[in-house]
């Protein structure tokens, strides 16, 4: 079979965080699939087709990139950060494994990128030098209770915590119910990391005790980072640098 498709992490929202790699595929594709604000990044070209969908549409958008593939086509679908975290290689893998026996045979890869929190991370220093997790706050996919229990026992566990998808204009209630949960698990003063639009000409990072956190500080382009009981604050002129030790000691 002569086509090919590849899974691509197009980073945080900088070009220059997008690797070389990553640069290398689109160059050579013949068709881009993706989310419509994810494919506008991909510059357009003679012998280029690009396939924008919403973002609510992720099978039909897998299995029209493999349809393609198996046309003999060089397909990317593309992803914000890393396509493996909360994007579309699960997808296009699920996909794979409910689809015609054809799809299993593909020449199919997965190219990482930069993904969200580790770009939010690396502005204030290492708040994620320790064990962490990372949690989807939309519940488009999965009940809020769910959500809900893994909070709380990531809380308990004392993890640093990285939150996708804190608030949308549609579900603005989500990030309220798990700040209150939060503040009522953790110290008052857990530094929280609010990073929107990391690496764009947007981009707003702030460093914010736990009880001060308010739920319109976030948005669906900003990652929340809570950390751990170990989590330290170092104050200095201007922003401080934010890390959590190795040692799991407090």
């Amino acid at each position: 079979m002569s086509g090919r498709l590849v899974i691509a992490g197009l980073g945080p929202g900088s070009e220059a965080l997008v690797t070389p790699e990553v640069s290398a595929v689109l160059a050579e594709a013949t068709d881009v699939v993706g989310y419509i604000p994810y494919v506008a990044r991909v510059a357009p070209r003679r012998g280029l087709t690009l396939h924008p969908s919403d973002n609510r549409v992720e099978l039909d958008r897998a299995r029209h990139a493999l349809e393609m593939a198996c046309e003999g086509r060089s397909v990317v679908v593309v992803s914000s950060g890393d396509p493996g975290v909360f994007a579309m290689a699960a997808a296009v893998f699920e996909a794979v494994e409910s689809g015609p026996p054809a799809w299993r045979e593909l020449d199919i890869r997965v190219l990482p990128g930069i993904t969200a929190m580790l770009a939010a991370a690396a502005r204030v220093g290492a708040p994620l030098g320790h064990d962490f997790c990372a949690i989807n706050l939309s519940d488009n996919l999965k009940p809020w209770a769910l959500i809900e229990k893994r909070l709380r026992l990531a809380a308990e566990a004392d993890f640093a915590m990285a939150f996708y998808n804190p608030r949308s204009k549609a579900r603005p209630e989500g990030f309220a119910r798990a700040l209150r949960l939060l503040q009522q698990t953790c110290g008052d003063d857990r530094p929280v990391i609010f990073a929107r639009a990391v690496s764009t000409p947007d981009e707003e990072v702030r460093v914010v005790p736990l009880d001060r956190c308010l739920p319109e500080m976030a948005d669906m382009r900003t990652v929340v980072i809570v950390g751990a009981s170990t989590t330290r604050v170092i104050a200095r002129a201007g922003a401080p640098f934010v890390y959590t030790p190795r040692s799991a000691v407090a």
